[in-house]
């Protein structure tokens, strides 16, 4: 009976092994190649110091740490899920195993002479001999699977203590390369103008106006000495610009907030400090504070056609400047997550870490339309 209980377990211990599929991807191999972004990211950062084009360069590198950062938190989000898995299949499996060792140890035990018995005599005895000798191959690779999983779960977890390190090192390399990012914008000297910002209609349209459609409509009356000619007809972007931030769609056009307000345009969730860029080249008509929106700013790619973006913490640019397409134009709020926080919360959902918003407006002709006409959106 023994060694019929004895199968009987090993055969138990198979079907979790069978039942069990691989996932698609190495989540610390994930992590690894994470790493090496924020490596990457480093080496970026170092070389943009002597790039001639700092703000480019550094722009390049804040969107690297930003990547890197991102591939981090995911690689160590699925190392937590699959070290939860694999502890739980363990646990479950604990208690077979200890009671398999059990009988085995029982069977080494006995007398020799006894081993060669069994109750139903000689064919009972060859019979169950066949069967172990059927099992011995499956018992070893239950161990060997064992095994693997042990050291899968001792990796996760090196992985998940030295992640802290990365983390804080990635998180100081991003502010740096912001704070480097507002010095070289602040000494760029060289972007052209379209026109000179008259400061007093300026103040007096920000003080006067009630609604959006409304400043919107007065911006072209406070330039001075406009350069003539029109901008760069755009429509052959329509539907493939890149969106301002990386991020998702929270809402969309036309959808209600939480108080029950309505707004045509789209209002995205980013990560705190993320980079801000132009989507394509424009002259910047307004930056600063605007309404209940924050900090605002209004670009125009194309006559008749305004970019409004608002919800920044921290704004770059000039009014009247004509801003390359990419050229970064400003910051979320918020404060980066310390490293060892990251490790700790939220650790299964996915964009835990996106707590700011961005709201984006589209107007031609002074009338808005819906962003996603013109933004590539990867919805859908």
């Amino acid at each position: 009976m023994k060694m019929l209980a004895a199968v009987f377990w090993l055969i138990l211990l198979a079907l979790p092994a069978a039942a069990q599929a691989d996932d698609p991807a190495d989540p610390a191999a994930a992590a690894r190649a994470a790493a090496e972004r924020l490596s990457d990211a480093a080496r970026q950062l170092d070389e943009a110091d002597s790039a001639s084009n700092r703000v480019k360069a550094l722009s390049e590198t804040i969107r690297a740490y930003e990547d890197g950062l991102q591939a981090m938190r995911e690689g160590l989000r699925r190392a937590a899920i699959r070290e939860e898995v694999l502890t739980r299949e363990l646990q479950a499996r604990e208690k077979d195993v200890s009671r398999l060792l059990g009988v085995l140890q029982s069977m080494g035990s006995a007398p020799a002479p006894v081993l060669l018995l069994h109750p139903s005599g000689p064919v009972g005895t060859a019979r169950s001999g066949m069967i172990l000798a059927e099992v011995t191959p499956a018992l070893n690779v239950q161990v060997t699977d064992l095994k693997t999983r042990l050291q899968e779960v001792s990796v996760l977890r090196a992985l998940q203590q030295s992640a802290a390190n990365r983390l804080q090192d990635g998180l100081r390399g991003a502010q740096e390369a912001r704070t480097q990012l507002s010095q070289a914008i602040s000494d760029r000297t060289d972007l052209p103008r379209r026109f000179t910002e008259d400061p007093v209609k300026t103040a007096l349209l920000v003080a006067s106006t009630e609604t959006l459609e409304g400043f919107a409509s007065g911006l072209s009356q406070i330039a001075l000495d406009e350069a003539p000619g029109s901008l760069p007809d755009i429509s052959a972007y329509k539907g493939a610009l890149p969106l301002p931030v990386q991020g998702r769609i929270l809402r969309h056009a036309g959808q209600s907030d939480a108080a029950g307000i309505v707004r045509p345009g789209i209002v995205m969730i980013a990560r705190p400090r993320a980079l801000v860029t132009t989507p394509l080249a424009a002259t910047v008509r307004y930056r600063g504070p605007l309404l209940d929106y924050g900090n605002v700013i209004i670009l125009e790619p194309q006559s008749g056609i305004l970019l409004v973006i608002a919800g920044l913490d921290v704004v770059y640019g000039n009014i009247g400047e004509v801003l390359p397409g990419g050229s970064p134009i400003g910051l979320m709020g918020g404060a980066d997550v310390e490293g060892d926080r990251l490790l700790t919360q939220n650790r299964t959902v996915a964009g835990a870490e996106q707590t700011e918003t961005l709201y984006i407006e589209v107007r031609q002709d002074n009338v808005p339309v819906d962003p996603e006409i013109w933004f590539r959106t990867d919805e859908g």
